[in-house]
């Protein structure tokens, strides 16, 4: 063999190892990138700490606030033990009132509601064979006549008129214990916050009985001439009618 012709094999063998030796290399290095890939691919999709530490927390609620309050305050101590009065009170308060028992009015009387209310004269109401005086006043009767001679005019009749307009069939509040009770009863009632005997003597359709705190009222309506003190109400001139009488609260 000649000499030329092994250096040159010798030097295409180096040049091949060489070759294989670099895509070795190559290959080696392309495998350990893919692992850092990926982990950098991992971390970017985990949420970062100090980015979610930055958010604002969400807005408290009216009841949340309520239960961080109470859950803040502290502890109370034994409470001592409630006196036998204190007991007796707070029995007495929390214990219902028996049915049927009546409302109390503002000055501690017991009322009843009392319906359709049938007018007999100016003083006077019926509830089927129940009768009821308006207490206080001197009832009007139906059939009385009023004015002078060759001027009369019947002012019982007209005051049992008026009253029944003011009333028109609406329920009214008695001071009485109970709606059941027979015969006549006398008892003080409003229709709505209006007294009804204030309301009659104030207007003139019945007078107030002699001791009674609507004396004065009834002084003053004999004054201006109101209701059965004054003269026949339609003979009076049609520019100046009496204005009906306002609804009651």
């Amino acid at each position: 063999m000649r000499p030329a012709a092994f250096i040159t094999g010798i030097a295409g063998m180096a040049i091949v190892t060489g070759l294989l030796l670099a895509g070795q290399a190559r290959l080696n290095s392309g495998d350990g990138a893919a692992p850092d890939a990926d982990a950098g691919s991992v971390t970017a999709e985990l949420p970062d700490a100090d980015t979610d530490g930055t958010k604002p927390p969400a807005s408290l609620t009216d009841e949340d606030a309520a239960l961080i309050a109470r859950a803040t305050e502290p502890a109370a101590g034994p409470s001592p033990p409630p006196s036998e009065n204190a007991t007796a009170k707070e029995t007495a308060q929390s214990e219902p009132a028996p049915a049927g028992t009546p409302p109390a009015t503002a000055d501690g009387k017991d009322s009843v509601e009392l319906l359709r209310p049938t007018v007999e004269n100016a003083g006077v109401l019926s509830f089927g064979k129940r009768r009821l005086q308006i207490a206080g006043i001197i009832a009007t009767p139906a059939e009385k006549s009023c004015g002078s001679e060759g001027k009369q005019w019947p002012c019982g009749m007209m005051a049992k008129t008026a009253l029944r307009l003011f009333l028109r069939n609406r329920a009214i509040d008695c001071d009485l214990p109970s709606d059941a009770w027979e015969d006549m009863a006398s008892a003080a009632c409003r229709l709505g916050q209006q007294d009804i005997g204030t309301w009659l003597v104030e207007n003139g359709w019945a007078e107030a009985q002699p001791g009674s705190p609507l004396a004065a009222a009834g002084e003053k309506a004999k004054q201006t001439k109101e209701g059965i003190h004054g003269e026949d109400p339609r003979r009076r001139p049609a520019a100046t009618p009496r204005p009906e009488p306002a609804d009651p609260l």
